[in-house]
Parts: C-alpha cells; sequence; structure tokens
C-alpha cells in the first residue's frame, strides 16, 4: 500500500470534534478529545465513537457502560485542546470545566452548546482503537443554532492546518 496515498485519503474524511466524558461507579470522571464519532442508526438512535484502547477514558467506559458526547461549538477551541490530555476531577469540575451530571447520570459539560448521553450496546475492540457502539437514551441543547446544526460543531479543520487526527 502506498503509506502516503494512504494518509491523504484518510485525512480526506471530515471530523467534528466532540468532548467524550464517562464515571465510573466509584466516581472517577474522564474526559477526552475525539473526533472518531458518527451517527449509525434512528431506530434506536445509535453513535459510534472511536476510543483509544489504552486510555483512562476507554477504561471507565468499559466499566460504567455509559458515556456522554459533549459537542464543542465554534468558539470552544481552547476546550479542545484542553482535552487532549488527562485531567483529575476536582468536585464537580474536570479540566477546569464545571460539569453537571445528565438524566442517566454521565458528566455533562455546562458550557458547551449540545451533549447527548448513551448506554454502551456494544465494543468492538481491533487495532489501536474501540469502536463503541452507544444508544443515545437522552439528549440536550442548550444554545440553538443558528442555520445548518452542523455548521455550530467545532470541526477538526478548525483547530489548525497541521493538526490531523488519522491516517
Amino acid at each position: 500500500m502506498n503509506q502516503d496515498a494512504k494518509k491523504t485519503a484518510l485525512r480526506m474524511i471530515p471530523y467534528g470534534t466532540f468532548i467524550l466524558t464517562s464515571e465510573s461507579p466509584k466516581g472517577t470522571v474522564s474526559a477526552a478529545t475525539v473526533n472518531w464519532v458518527t451517527q449509525a442508526s434512528f431506530t434506536p438512535p445509535l453513535v459510534v465513537v472511536g476510543v483509544k484502547k489504552d486510555s483512562g477514558t476507554f477504561a471507565i467506559i468499559s466499566e460504567s457502560r455509559a458515556f456522554a458526547l459533549n459537542v464543542l461549538g465554534k468558539g470552544h477551541k481552547d476546550l479542545a485542546f484542553n482535552f487532549f490530555k488527562s485531567h483529575e476531577r476536582h468536585g464537580d469540575s474536570i479540566g477546569g470545566q464545571p460539569f453537571e451530571h445528565g438524566p442517566q447520570g454521565m458528566p455533562l459539560l455546562t458550557q458547551l452548546p449540545a451533549w447527548l448521553e448513551c448506554k454502551v450496546v456494544d465494543i468492538v475492540e481491533h487495532g489501536d482503537h474501540a469502536v463503541v457502539i452507544g444508544e443515545v437514551t437522552e439528549a440536550g441543547v442548550r444554545a440553538q443554532p443558528e442555520g445548518r446544526a452542523d455548521e455550530a460543531t467545532l470541526w477538526l479543520r478548525d483547530l489548525g492546518e497541521k493538526l490531523f487526527y488519522g491516517g
């Protein structure tokens, strides 16, 4: 396989940017910037998230069998970079960002425009990332977007021309 062609072709897939959160039964909270996310079904509503298998977030999601996707808006570039690294929970904040518990108990970052709470229905471990399939059990919108909803989402390309994930 031509490695340069593979890298370029995979980087041509557009990605939104999200903060994936979860909480273990013991109260450990994780939050990580992710962008391998897609909707996979209307009925039931399913989303698929790629999660690095050696991450603390994957360990907590595997244990709790639940997660939340917090949608980053166009003005939240700093939060995307903030959650590229791990943070400890401090009360009801993580990485300096306040959160509240959603209806299903998952941490929801209060400054972000929308969220989805999901229960894990399957995990496929193959390669360096696991594919986590979640059924959407709750959703919320804190700020109605003007125009197309997907135009309000922070895209990976918005983080700079030298930042890629994939390839």
